[in-house]
């Protein structure tokens, strides 16, 4: 079979390309099929999330009402320390999403924790952010953060700091109309 189609090819291309553009053509069929490997590997791999390092993992569930940018296997953190990994991502009935979260076993959190998900700077990944309780119980596999934090949206934080900078532009130019007003009045 292999040899039918080395032979196809070869008189095919023999006859109607040019050196340089069957070279360019072999060339783009193998990018081509080194892509859709990867493709392939992407899809096959896409759902399994794994841990940097061996251990025993246990599932925590926090609620929000966005996670914009946060993906499959983002880290968990607690004072900046990677403890864990997000597994999983659903919409519950009332369309909040409900990420399983994947914590190191020995990482012992509060039961009054809570979960934020924050960026690595300005333009940086997504990430959940731990910040511990005080209380001296701690959560169980599969128990769920009281308290969460939704995803700040850029474009949100822009536009409050527009609003705030045409508030305080305002202000300055009423207390100069004012002092204007007063200047002509006297």
């Amino acid at each position: 079979m292999y040899i039918v189609i080395v032979l196809f090819w070869r008189s095919k291309v023999e006859e109607t390309y040019t050196k340089e553009e069957t070279k360019a053509l072999k060339v783009g069929m193998v990018v081509a099929i080194i892509m859709a490997l990867c493709f392939v590997i992407n899809y096959l791999t896409k759902d399994k999330v794994e841990h940097f390092d061996d251990g025993v993992y246990y599932p925590l569930k926090a609620r929000f009402g966005r996670t914009d940018g946060l993906m499959l296997g983002d880290p968990v953190r607690l004072s900046g320390i990677t403890i864990g990994r997000v597994v999983d991502a659903h919409l519950d009935d009332h369309f909040n999403a409900v990420l399983t979260l994947e914590v190191k076993e020995g990482n012992n959190i509060p039961t009054d924790s809570s979960a934020a998900i924050v960026s690595s700077g300005i333009m940086g990944g997504k990430y959940i952010e731990i910040e511990p309780g005080g209380e001296e119980d701690f959560l169980q596999a599969n128990d769920e953060f009281s308290y969460t934090q939704d995803a700040m949206v850029l474009e949100e934080l822009v536009d409050r700091i527009i609003s705030i900078g045409k508030a305080n532009r305002s202000k300055t130019q009423l207390e100069h109309i004012e002092q204007a007003s007063q200047q002509l009045a006297d």
